[in-house]
């Protein structure tokens, strides 16, 4: 009986351990960290680095080609112990590693020095794992610059900055073969490399298609690369402080559009992950910080929490965002959207509900396509207004962007210089175009030294001081064309070196001692407005007539650009809900423009901030009118439309009859053309009235404008600032706080307490939805202004009959009066009594 149950308990032990044997693969594959260069090991926080050429290594080295070495490296790395050393080749050259089949970090590590007179600037080669491309034509040097990493030096060999590649790799043989190929004519180094075990904990094979549902990607059959692994919100994490993984996580701030978009908030509390399975995918370290756009400096919460990032064309991406709810202990607290390449990757996402509490970590995976034509990836974060969260803004702890391989290539060709420029040409088409651009060089700055001269000759031998010149604003005919004096006086155009006529420029060019005189030497006393260009000054011109003159300031964020912008747009576009250009300055470091004089000033000083008297709601709403009409002419007057851009209460203008103007065109832009629906340009415009989806995508259409004005119409209403911090925190923004009470609505509760009884309800009402349907998130859903416009016009349609009404009573009410009097007296004289008006 003993014999029998010893029997039974090796046999159990033999099963037990066979099963482990296969169950466990995993776990006997050990990271294999090489030392490129270097005949003994290395530790570095108890890693252990072991030289490519040091015995029962357990590695085959193709050929033993030269070796470099450091003496010193300046900079902190914690890797500098193996990056003294490096591998050279000028031929191929394979590291061959034994490896368990399963899934692998690999890192490849670069940091060029100096040796043997090689100039590492000029090195460039390419890598291929187990078939697998990873890189072509790596110009390490370049790249680091091109990633704003200058090379410094220490003693005369020493280097700041490296570059460490990162993949994963699924294995299925039981070796991994890196061959390292110089390219022709070249050589290339390597420092050091590290075959890392993951298993199947990285990626799962189903994953949510931005725009789509889940799909299956077999990842584990793929190549991947870690492009970027951002830190939201919190500090540095170093290699050494992400447990067996050892990567790195950067800061995110260089990555965001706006970098006080969101404040950064941490919580000390004991975070735990919302699966196991998810707990080699971020050190906790990423979810006790976050990067929140609850923060009472950010005015405008429709806006959202932007990173954009440099990728490669043609390739699919994985994008991992971790989550972990910090601050609130239930459900539908905080509800944002998430954009992935302007397309909305999530609706109503909650991470209280997503991770299953507070304190709890969870990531999200989204797939996504980059086409050719693309070389960015945005990533945005936004409340979703719709959702009735308590808490208006979004949340992000980490984020990973990783590449996923296309027909066995990871590898992307793109060449720098050691300065980070891009290389993609051949040197003797180089050659040919620094050549051409040479001899043009010389033959334009003949041409404009002879233009210069002449035209200082023709103005009583001017002294044109380049040297003062180059501080301030540069003359007009620098930048774009020679300007002919006495041609725009007469409102001709410009003529450029190419001898063509540029955009006729209509209006008179005054002189500087003209601009002077009409403004009394720029006295303080008449400056009637100051904005982002520079002052506005009330002068009165030669005839007598009266005139705003707008003078640049050299220090001010507009520029030569929205001077031009201005001339250019009012020259060509004439209609009496727009201010008109008389003319312009252009002398010295001067740049001033002339318009009519609007005697009753903005909008918004009649609204609110000033002494000026209230307008009444009919004077309200003809202004708006009035407006909406110059808006309208600005997108479908000219072929391809203009777009204002700058759309606030402070750039429509009221004239001395209150007829409304548009102003300030100097941020406008041509509408797109018939094949295209936007503008792609960068975000320009004034907090409060921007358009969120331009803000979001970069993407200007007229209707950026339809929601501009929309925030005027309420402007228009409440009588108050679009922002106002001193407010609390849900009326801060007047949109936000105005389509609440619209939705409800109750918008007479919030209405200019100056109009009470003084306005028709029904036009209010309408007043209201045309304001909200402006407002609409998605641009294609908003009215165009011919519509707004039109909606407009009914509203005061309904106020004047309002007031006929009212017209109508009151004066039936005298006529009563009159009537009784008249009945008393008759009744007096007569001895008759009458009753009744019949």
């Amino acid at each position: 009986m003993e014999k029998k149950q010893c029997r039974e308990v090796v046999s159990l032990f033999f099963v037990v351990m066979i099963f482990v044997f296969i169950t466990t693969g995993e776990a006997q594959a050990q990271p294999f960290l090489i030392n490129c260069g270097g005949n003994s090991t290395v530790s570095i926080d108890g890693r252990k680095w072991i030289g490519d050429l040091a015995p029962n290594n357990n590695l085959t080295l193709s050929s033993t080609v030269m070796a470099a070495t450091a003496s010193s490296l300046s900079g902190d790395s914690i890797y500098e112990p193996i990056y003294k050393s490096a591998r050279v080749f000028t031929d191929g050259l394979n590291y061959t590693v034994e490896v368990i089949p399963g899934n692998y970090i690999v890192r490849l590590h670069f940091c060029p020095f100096t040796f043997d007179n090689m100039n590492i600037n000029d090195s460039s080669f390419g890598v291929v794992a187990n078939g697998l491309k990873l890189l072509t034509q790596l110009s390490v040097p370049g790249e680091i610059a091109h990633k704003n990493l200058y090379l410094q030096s220490s003693g005369g060999n020493g280097s700041s900055f490296s570059l460490i590649k990162e993949y994963v790799l699924g294995i299925n043989l039981d070796v991994l073969v890196i061959e390292l190929i110089p390219s022709e004519g070249s050589f290339g180094f390597v420092n050091a490399i590290e075959i890392v075990p993951v298993g199947d904990r990285l990626f799962a094979d189903a994953i949510r298609r931005v725009g789509g549902n889940d799909m299956n990607l077999n990842l584990s059959g793929q190549g991947i690369e870690t492009m970027y692994r951002l830190n939201v919100g919190g500090p540095e994490i170093k290699p050494n402080q992400d447990s067996d993984l050892w990567r790195m996580w950067e800061v995110d701030s260089s990555y965001m559009i706006t970098a006080n978009a969101g404040v950064e908030i941490r919580n000390s509390s004991n975070i735990t992950y919302a699966s196991m399975n998810d707990s080699s995918l971020a050190p906790l370290l990423v979810y006790e910080t976050a990067r929140s756009m609850s923060n009472t400096e950010v005015l405008e919460k429709r806006f959202n929490m932007s990173w954009k990032f440099e990728v490669h064309p043609d390739f699919d991406y994985l994008v991992r965002l971790h989550f972990c709810e910090l601050v609130y202990d239930s459900a539908k607290d905080r509800i944002f959207r998430i954009y992935i390449n302007n397309r909305t990757a999530a609706n109503t996402f909650d991470v209280y509900v997503k991770a299953g509490g507070k304190n709890r970590a969870y990531h999200q995976d989204y797939f996504d396509a980059v086409s050719s034509k693309t070389d960015t990836l945005w990533i945005q974060l936004g409340p979703d207004t719709a959702a009735g969260a308590s808490g208006t803004d979004a949340l992000l702890n980490g984020l990973e962007i990783f590449k996923l391989s296309r027909n066995g290539n990871l590898a992307y060709v793109e060449k720098y210089d050691s300065s980070g420029n891009s290389v993609g040409h051949s040197k003797s088409w180089i050659l040919w175009v620094v050549t051409g651009a040479g001899i043009a060089s010389v033959a334009i700055l003949a041409v404009a030294f002879t233009l210069v001269f002449y035209i200082c000759k023709n103005q009583g031998e001017k002294t044109i001081d380049m040297k003062n010149n180059s501080t301030g604003w540069r003359l007009l005919f620098l930048h774009r064309g020679i300007v002919n004096s006495s041609a725009n006086a007469k409102g001709m155009g410009s003529q450029n070196l190419n001898g063509s006529t540029a955009s006729t420029r209509s209006g008179k060019r005054f002189t500087l001692a003209e601009i002077r005189a009409a403004t009394n030497n720029f006295d303080e006393s008449l400056v009637i407005g100051v904005g982002g260009f520079g002052k506005v000054y009330k002068g009165e011109i030669e005839d007598g007539s009266l005139a705003a003159i707008k003078r640049a300031n050299p220090q001010s964020e507009q520029g030569l650009a929205e001077f031009e912008t201005e001339i250019e747009m009012l020259s060509k576009l004439r209609h009496r809900h727009l201010v008109s250009l008389i003319g312009f300055c252009e002398e010295q470091d001067e740049m001033i423009l002339v318009y009519e004089y609007m005697a009753n000033g903005t909008l918004r000083s009649h609204l609110f901030g000033s002494d000026r008297p209230p307008l009444t709601w009919k004077q309200r709403l003809d202004v708006c009118i009035g407006a909406a009409r110059g808006l309208h002419y600005l997108h479908t007057g000219a072929e391809r439309g203009i777009i204002h851009r700058d759309v606030k209460t402070t750039n429509i203008l009221l004239d001395e009859n209150f007829v409304a103007k548009m102003s300030d065109f100097g941020l406008s832009k041509t509408g797109p053309s018939m094949e295209h629906t936007h503008v792609s340009t960068a975000v320009k415009g004034s907090f409060g009235y921007l358009d969120p989806e331009y803000f979001r995508r970069q993407h200007l259409t007229e209707k950026s404008d339809v929601y501009s004005f929309g925030v005027v119409l309420f402007e228009v209403i409440c009588a108050r600032a679009v922002i106002n911090p001193t407010l609390p925190k849900d009326q801060i923004n007047l949109a936000e706080w105005a389509m609440k009470w619209q939705r409800q609505r109750s918008l007479q509760t919030i209405i200019d307490p100056r109009l009470k009884g003084n306005y028709s309800p029904e036009s209010l009402e309408k007043f209201g939805e045309i304001a909200e349907k402006c407002l609409v998130d998605e641009g294609k859903n908003r009215p165009t202004m011919g519509e707004v416009l039109w909606h407009l016009e009914y509203v005061l349609q309904l106020h004047e009959a309002w007031m006929h009404a009212i017209d109508r009573e009151n004066s039936f009410s005298s006529s009563q009066d009159l009537w009784e009097l008249v009945v008393e007296d008759t009744d007096i004289k007569n001895g008759k009594e009458i009753t009744s008006l019949e």
